[in-house]
């Protein structure tokens, strides 16, 4: 790899690429990607990485800008790594995200005339976020990590948390804590917030709330320590009321999960009897969001999750039903071992989508219909290849806006044999 700082160029990008940057093409042909600047403008940048085959600039200078450029709302765009699209209109951000998806699968996993709908649009495009965590910068100010650095950018305003959150947070004052990897703020549907400090070190950081109405609790990985309140938040949706413990994970975008949801029940009746002879695994299935909703519908239920806070959460959410089981354990230690046939699988991972052992215990178990929930395009279409190879054609796929300003891309896939 040569790093160059001196070496710009004037290129008009031609598309938006998964990750926040819009290709274009250097005078030697190489593709060149660039953050913050947008299809059909005129830019001028400096190349900060060169490989043989690609490079990554800089934008120094917008020359000619698109018409769809508009201003950003926040002072700390282009600086701040946290958001990618505030110089593009919402309808713009959705309508790319789905042709984004679309070359994902396209390109990775080699599939062809793919029935994907439009983006679902978040009910709201900024001031959604239910949970957002900070670092530390050197003096203790709160802030985020700057673009394409793990330098800490100390923040002055965001426009992603709620109201409640960005009320609050201001109000924070810390001191330099050497340990504190991460301060979390995280809101319950009633209002009740969460000061969640993660940290390496055992003992928590001395800390006083005494004039501040929330909880704090430290997690390391020697466990959750309650310091004030309590460990667990209320989060309503759609009239269902999940425990959410600061150590598990849930969406952050509490209305736009509703309609994740909503829709996952709604589309699911298409492809395969939702009723009680129907049995459901639902695979990483966290404190329950999906299993709550589907569970009264149908015979059997079986939620498979390794993290014990978010299984204990789906314990206590589903507590309400005798045809729900749990397996508290990795899904590519429990999938090997199942042999009841299956009617419906839903998959939920990580980032970094089904690892082998996984995929590999999938496609041997042949479920009618697999449903697939992905919050990366580039692994879902890494795996879409492998089901496809495996059998499964894909349905339907739909993409929804969990993650407005930014790259991220949330889906939800319906497969069949």
């Amino acid at each position: 790899m040569n790093k160059t700082g001196s070496d710009t160029h004037t290129i008009t990008p031609t598309t938006l690429t998964y990750g926040g940057e819009a290709l274009g093409r250097l005078p030697d042909g190489r593709a060149v990607f660039v953050p913050f600047a947008l299809p059909g403008e005129t830019v001028r940048i400096r190349l900060v990485e060169e490989k043989r085959n690609f490079a990554r600039g800089e934008l120094v200078e917008v020359l000619d800008p698109s018409p769809q450029r508009i201003e950003p709302v926040c002072p700390h765009f282009t600086t701040c790594g946290g958001c990618h699209y505030q110089h593009l209109p919402y309808e713009a951000q959705l309508a790319a995200k789905q042709d984004i998806l679309r070359d994902q699968l396209e390109r990775i996993g080699k599939l062809h005339d793919i029935a994907i709908q439009p983006t679902v649009p978040s009910p709201q495009p900024l001031n959604y976020r239910n949970h957002v965590q900070f670092h530390l910068a050197q003096d203790g100010r709160l802030g985020y990590h700057k673009s394409r650095s793990d330098e800490v950018l100390p923040i002055l305003e965001c426009h992603l948390p709620e109201e409640p959150l960005n009320i609050l947070w201001p109000q924070l004052d810390f001191e330099a804590i050497p340990g504190l990897d991460r301060i979390g703020l995280r809101m319950g549907s009633e209002d009740d917030i969460q000061l969640i400090l993660e940290s390496d070190d055992p003992q928590p950081p001395q800390i006083y709330v005494e004039d501040l109405p929330i909880s704090v609790i430290h997690l390391s990985p020697y466990g959750s320590l309650v310091l004030a309140g309590s460990d667990c938040l209320i989060v309503d949706i759609s009239g269902y009321r999940f425990q959410v413990s600061a150590g598990s994970f849930f969406q952050v975008n509490t209305a736009a999960a509703e309609l994740l949801a909503e829709y996952l029940l709604e589309e699911l009746a298409k492809f395969h009897s939702v009723d009680q002879t129907t049995t459901i695994t639902d695979v990483y299935c966290g404190v329950g969001l999906f299993s709550a909703f589907l569970a009264p519908h149908v015979g059997r239920l079986v939620g498979i999750e390794s993290n014990p806070s978010a299984a204990e959460d789906f314990i206590v959410n589903l507590d309400a039903y005798s045809n729900v089981e749990l397996y508290e354990a990795p899904a590519n230690q429990v999938l090997p071992q199942v042999e009841v046939p299956q009617d419906v699988m839903i998959v939920d991972p990580p980032r970094s989508g089904l690892d082998r052992q996984t995929m590999d215990a999938i496609l041997g178990l042949e479920p009618k219909v697999l449903v697939y929930i992905s919050c990366d395009p580039a692994t879902l279409a890494r795996d879409a290849k492998r089901l496809t190879m495996g059998g499964f054609l894909l349905k339907q796929i739909t993409p929804f806006d969990l993650f407005p300003q930014t790259y991220h891309i949330e889906s939800i896939s319906f497969w069949t044999r």
